[in-house]
Formats: structure tokens, sequence, C-alpha cells
């Protein structure tokens, strides 16, 4: 009857997740929510762990690759569940048939799009983080930790949560 604060927040959390995959992939959103909510999660708190001192999971490219290719596995396994088997073939010669082999390359370009973006971001601020602990003082790169570590971190999480929302929601589309 009268939640507290952390419950409301939580609520809240799952109450954006929520309308934002209904925004991104349409009338079959229920079942891609809750990935796209823990991959958020595990994301950020990965990201922000390098403010802290630790070295972040995501600068590791095997996390990255495992992220991404479990969002692959659950965009296509998504586009045949709901459109089928003979659909889900069909949804690669879209537009046209002779674009197919370009539509199967994207099995393959996606997660390596979200792997390598992912990676990148964050390895590069990492470099750049360790670069500024070395070469000046003890203040300055708490200023810079502030981007590097908490606003990169957060806008990493929100383009590979977009983009897998984007591809999944692509998938499922009918047209």
């Amino acid at each position: 009857d009268h939640p507290g604060r952390g419950q409301s927040l939580l609520e809240m959390g799952v109450g954006f997740i929520n309308s934002f995959t209904k925004d991104n992939i349409g009338p079959h959103w229920r079942s891609f929510a809750p990935w796209l909510g823990t991959v958020a999660v595990y994301i950020t708190i990965a990201n922000l762990s390098g403010a802290v001192g630790f070295t972040p999971p995501t600068k590791d490219i095997s996390v990255t690759a495992a992220l991404a290719l479990t969002s692959v596995f659950l965009i296509y396994g998504g586009m045949f569940r709901f459109r089928g088997l003979r659909g889900g073939f069909h949804k690669f010669a879209e537009p046209v048939p002779l674009l197919a082999p370009i539509n199967v390359m994207e099995i393959a370009i996606r997660p390596v799009s979200l792997c390598m973006r992912l990676f990148g971001n964050v390895l590069g601020s990492f470099v750049v983080m360790e670069l500024l602990r070395a070469v000046l003082p003890v203040v300055v790169p708490v200023v810079f930790s502030l981007y590097f570590d908490v606003f990169d971190g957060i806008i990493q999480t929100i383009v590979f949560v977009f983009l897998t929302a984007l591809f999944t929601g692509d998938a499922l589309q009918d047209e």
C-alpha cells in the first residue's frame, strides 16, 4: 500500500523499460523487456565500475562479444518465433529478393557492430583515464572520470540497448 523510495524507483525503472520496449518492438514487446532491462542494468553497472577503481568487464572483448551474440540470438530467435519459419526466411528477401545476400550478411554484421561499438568506446575511455591518472594531478582526473566513466558509460548502455531493440523491432515488423 505504501511503497518506499527504493520500490518506487524500481517500479519507475521497470515501467520505463516496458514503455521503451513497447515503443520500439511493438506488440510482442513482453518477451523482450526482461532481456533489455537486464542487459541495461548489467552494462550500466559494468561501465560504472571503472569510476570506483575496478576494471570494467566491458573492456574485455569476450564480454562484449557474448552480449552481442546473445542479442543476435534474441533478434533472430524472436523473428523466427513470431514470424514462423517461412516468414523468418522471407524477411531476408525484403524489400526485393536480390538483396537477400546482403540481408544474410547482417547476421554477422549486427553482432560485430554491437560488440565493437561497446568494446571500443569502453576501452578508449579506460585508456584515456589511465593516461590522465598517470600524467595529471590527483584532482583533475576526477572531473574527467565523471565524463568517461559515468556519462560515456551510460551513453554506451543506451546505445547498446536501443540498437538491440531497434534490430529486434525491425526483425518482427510486418511490411
